[in-house]
């Protein structure tokens, strides 16, 4: 069975291809899957898997032709938030695959911010023909129910991804280990990254702590990363990798992560790391609350580092985010995400 998944792949977001390696590895052995990518070189050196370009519609066309069933491949990838179109070139790749005939599956979905009438009227026609959905958040469980569709609730899948390759620290950069994942966003304003680079070397004046700046996207991440480290010159490492599984298992070697990144703090927790979150966005706030992350809203840091330094400390010492136990369910939890795709895919 060829099997097309679409999502916001070959972009080089470590998030976004953390959700494909997850689904590679959750789809039944008897699938051949083929990947529509923003780079179909880097997805197939990435990844393993044949790719199209995604920028070439009929070539995406002829490949629906051939194929017998198509993936929304996970995250926030029907929401207006960001792109009042992106989610009209999503919903009609899937509509155009229904009408082909193809089986059609909404797996893994961050749903919303739906602000605009329009987009909530396409992405009802899109979910409502729908072979099968499955969602990450309770937010996107309730669009589901607007619309009249039944779907399966579970964690994000990232939860169950394997970490390997592991990817080289300093071994020079002496424990413990605070992790620092941030993205360009308008609220990141120079003050804040500011504050938050005079906070950390407080923390690392009190604590002796080594900073690993972890960029998940090249083109949002790495300026961010190259100016705390300016900041940090002797006391950080930046940690660059294509590879999520590389980016997962970082988090086993440090102590805690700070981190913007969605799939930052899920990799981070997974993995059995202290967690402390800055939220940007509905679905970081609501990962927050439903893991009793300690955090902060990035529109309301604190005025003055020490704030900042203090939670920080506190949290280095406390208690792992997750316990084992915590982790393993949320690991079993995810795998129904895969149960969706076999009971669907079946030969």
């Amino acid at each position: 069975m060829q099997v097309v998944l679409c999502g916001y792949y070959g972009y080089g977001n470590g998030g976004d291809e953390a959700l494909l390696a997850t689904l590679l590895q959750m789809l039944p052995k008897h699938v051949s899957p083929v990947v529509l990518s923003g780079n179909p070189a880097f997805t197939e050196s990435l990844h393993g898997v044949p790719a199209c370009d995604r920028r070439q519609p009929l070539a995406v066309l002829k490949l629906l032709r051939s194929s017998q069933a198509f993936i929304w491949g996970g995250g926030s990838l029907i929401q207006d938030s960001t792109s009042a179109l992106s989610p009209w070139y999503y919903c009609a790749l899937l509509l155009t695959a229904q009408l082909m005939g193809l089986k059609t599956i909404a797996w893994a979905q961050g749903i919303g911010p739906l602000n605009r009438p329009q987009t909530q009227w396409i992405a009802r026609q899109a979910f409502q023909r729908c072979t099968g959905i499955s969602v990450r958040d309770l937010g996107s469980l309730d669009w589901t129910e607007r619309w009249r569709r039944k779907a399966t609730l579970a964690p994000d899948p990232v939860w169950a991804l394997d970490a390997s390759q592991p990817t080289t620290l300093d071994p020079l950069l002496p424990s413990p280990r605070v992790a620092v994942v941030l993205r360009s966003h308008p609220l990141l304003t120079p003050e804040r990254v500011a504050l938050i680079t005079q906070a950390l070397q407080d923390l690392h004046a009190q604590t002796q702590a080594s900073i690993v700046l972890v960029p998940f996207q090249e083109s949002q991440d790495l300026a961010i990363a190259q100016t705390l480290h300016t900041a940090l010159p002797h006391i950080s490492q930046i940690i660059q990798s294509r590879d999520p599984r590389a980016l997962k298992f970082v988090f086993q070697s440090v102590d805690l992560a700070i981190a913007m990144r969605l799939h930052g703090l899920i990799m981070a927790a997974a993995e059995g790391c202290r967690c402390f979150g800055l939220s940007y966005d509905p679905k970081v706030q609501r990962l927050i609350e439903d893991i009793r992350c300690p955090g902060l809203d990035l529109a309301h840091l604190p005025t003055e580092s020490e704030a900042l330094t203090q939670q920080w400390k506190e949290q280095l010492h406390a208690a792992p985010t997750l316990s084992k136990a915590q982790r393993q369910a949320l690991t079993q939890q995810a795998e129904a995400h895969a149960a969706l795709l076999a009971d669907i895919l079946q030969n």
